[in-house]
């Protein structure tokens, strides 16, 4: 029965990542041959502050509800009704705070674009008891559901007001129309309306665990924003376009497998947090089979990043290329980051999730420092170096928890890594004998993906030798 619950999890949110995200990357393709740079750099600094403000409203509560054992309807009103005040408040501040940031960026447009998005933090703070209450029965058909129709919704407004030439409003327009046909959505299909008000000592026993995750969060968001921050000041908006477009392709394998990841190993492995054997099993098959599955999509991304750019995006992007090589080989570590910090979580280890956050931060400001001088490009690069040492990181601390050494981990990573790199070297050796920039894409691809199969089947990566009896069952 479990077993059938997780496998049910993983497909919806699988299909909610790469159904609804893949028709939201499609549309952003499409706006972005209507839209310049610089329209995706303004949006790119303004989402800074939607993510910081969201996660101040969350304050680590979804996670606490999740993982509390003994919830009622008391810890849900009470989240719900902190939520919306402190959404709220955040509002206001930044209302306030608009021209200050405009004179940061030395951007006047900024205050408007950001006063009129800010708003979605309010209407976000609607929904993040239901989202918490879908994840607990893991219900990710639901969300699946209204995050699609929401976003052909808003794509279709955004791609209608950008051929009308409105420029980086026709973004700011399907920004916030998603956010508000999803949380509308998110609320009609739950049913679910607080009904126990707020209780002082429910909010107290939720935030105890959940503050250290909120100061974890806020490092994570502001350290994840702080290539856009920097870039956005002291280089051009143009660039920053450039950056957030490259991310943007990294992030929709990335970012969404190791959401998914999250999302659903999180309750997941909550329920067994006190079997240690079985935790460990279970966090070493994920482990196992999401780099085996992510590691050749974003060596593969990496490899073809020049002809995709040019066929997708057009030449007056090609920018973006040599950018997105470089992120990819970073952002290809996220989904084991994941897994290695929701052990920590799952066991209630909320003050090492902080300590952690604040060694990798100050390692990330150090870098960050040292290459501002040098160039955006060092700068990319420093973000390398800080993705590999913050695994190391993770695993370590990892290992105290569950029956699965530090140097064990490492071995079975760097199996799937030397299969992969191996895999890219023929692949970029493939491209570089054909023409076009659509033929390198499928020779590329095809050779890659024959080459991959056999390779990791002869070095026994992860489960590929069971695959055979998963089709049989």
């Amino acid at each position: 029965m479990v077993k059938h619950k997780v496998i049910n999890s993983l497909f919806w949110s699988s299909f909610e990542k790469f159904s609804a995200k893949g028709v939201q990357f499609f549309l952003g393709i499409v706006l972005a041959r209507l839209l310049s740079p610089e329209d995706y750099g303004l949006i790119g600094i303004i989402l800074i502050f939607v993510s910081f403000s969201n996660t101040i409203t969350d304050s680590g509560f979804k996670s606490a509800l999740i993982q509390k054992k003994n919830r009622d309807e008391k810890d849900f009103s009470t989240v719900f009704f902190f939520n919306i005040v402190i959404a709220t408040i955040f509002y206001g501040l930044f209302f306030l705070l608009a021209p200050l940031i405009s004179v940061f960026f030395e951007n006047d447009a900024l205050i408007l674009l950001i006063r009129v998005s800010m708003i979605t933090i309010v209407i976000n703070s609607l929904a993040v008891v239901q989202i918490a209450r879908y994840s607990i029965n893991l219900d990710f058909k639901t969300q699946s559901k209204a995050t699609l129709i929401s976003v052909l919704i808003s794509g279709f407004i955004g791609i209608t007001m950008a051929f009308l030439d409105y420029g980086v409003w026709s973004l700011v327009a399907q920004f916030i129309i998603r956010t508000i046909v999803n949380v509308f959505l998110l609320c009609m299909y739950s049913g679910w309306v607080p009904s126990e008000g707020f209780h002082l000592d429910r909010f107290r026993s939720l935030f105890s665990y959940g503050y250290k995750l909120l100061l974890s969060s806020l490092l994570e968001v502001t350290y994840r924003n702080v290539y856009i921050i920097i870039i956005g000041k002291f280089y051009t908006i143009k660039e920053l376009g450039f950056y957030t477009r490259a991310k943007q392709f990294s992030d929709f394998p990335s970012t969404n497998l190791t959401q998914i990841l999250d999302r659903v190993t999180f309750p997941l492995l909550s329920q067994i947090q006190d079997d240690r054997q079985k935790l460990t099993q279970k966090y070493k098959l994920l482990i196992e089979n999401s780099s085996l599955v992510f590691f050749p999509l974003m060596i593969l991304l990496m490899t073809l990043s020049e002809p995709i750019i040019m066929l997708v995006l057009s030449e007056k992007w090609i920018s973006v290329a040599w950018m997105l090589k470089l992120i990819c080989i970073s952002s290809m570590w996220y989904p084991i980051h994941s897994l290695n910090l929701n052990i920590l979580k799952v066991m209630g280890r909320s003050d090492l999730l902080l300590k952690l956050e604040i060694y990798k931060k100050t390692l990330t400001t150090i870098v960050v420092i040292t290459c501002i001088p040098i160039g955006i490009k060092a700068l990319i690069i420093g973000s390398i170096f800080v993705s590999l040492i913050s695994l190391l990181l993770n695993i370590f601390y990892t290992q105290k928890f569950i029956d699965y050494s530090f140097f064990s981990q490492l071995r079975d990573l760097f199996v799937v890594c030397f299969s992969n790199f191996l895999m890219g070297v023929l692949v970029y050796y493939t491209v570089s004998l054909v023409e076009k920039n659509s033929m390198k894409i499928l020779a590329g691809s095809f050779v890659g993906i024959i080459f991959y199969i056999p390779i990791t089947w002869i070095f026994n990566v992860g489960q590929v030798r069971k695959i055979p009896e998963y089709f049989k069952k």
